[in-house]
């Protein structure tokens, strides 16, 4: 008898960014930034769903596109900087038009949801090099995980935050915002298949 051959492991395959440019330190260096400058401006992109009165920004959006886009280490890296950006206050977080950055803005109640960004870019950034947004099943599965890790953060550290219970945590920092988030991550999700069909049909 032989022993059964263990299945192998996903491949990892190129993600759009690295497809589309030098696999190079500068090109690299330039696409972080390039994430992070999307994200910044995405958050001070906001529209309101009939009957909320909260805003819901496209800051998400940005964050499951860069991290889809660049791979695991390059997106977490976007969200990183993102991050320090607003940590020495510079005006990139959602409220940014009214100037809020620095330590208390990016240690205030929304910490949580910034460190999610973080982790989400690199989890569908990871999915993607597995191939994962190849396809409109598989991508919007990859961008409802990334979205789950934000909000899921996202509410722990604001419950923690605000000294609230998880039920209320959610009240404020899920429900408002649950049907935008979704609406996100499935137009997230159409875009990188339709993207890469593109790529591929150009290269063919």
């Amino acid at each position: 008898m032989t022993a059964a051959t263990p299945p192998l492991a996903p491949t990892v395959g190129p993600t759009l960014a690295s497809t589309l440019f030098p696999r190079t330190r500068v090109v690299a260096i330039a696409l972080v930034i390039g994430g992070a400058l999307l994200t910044t401006v995405c958050a001070q992109l906001k529209f309101y769903l009939p009957g909320n009165p909260v805003p819901v920004s496209m800051q998400t959006f940005a964050v499951l596109l860069a991290g889809a886009t660049l791979g695991s280490r390059l997106g977490a890296l976007s969200q990183g900087l993102y991050f320090l950006m607003g940590l020495v206050g510079l005006p990139v977080f959602v409220e940014g038009t009214n100037g809020r950055g620095g330590w208390e803005a990016a240690t205030g109640s929304t910490f949580g949801y910034l460190v999610g960004f973080i982790v989400a870019a690199g989890v569908v950034g990871w999915l993607a090099e597995r191939r994962q947004d190849r396809n409109v099943v598989t991508s919007i599965q990859a961008m409802l995980a990334g979205t789950v890790i934000i909000l899921t953060l996202g509410t722990v550290w604001l419950a923690s935050f605000l000294d609230i219970s998880m039920q209320r945590a959610i009240e404020l920092g899920v429900a408002p915002f649950l049907i935008g988030d979704l609406l996100k991550l499935v137009v997230a999700g159409l875009a990188l298949p339709a993207s890469w069909a593109l790529v591929n049909k150009l290269r063919d």
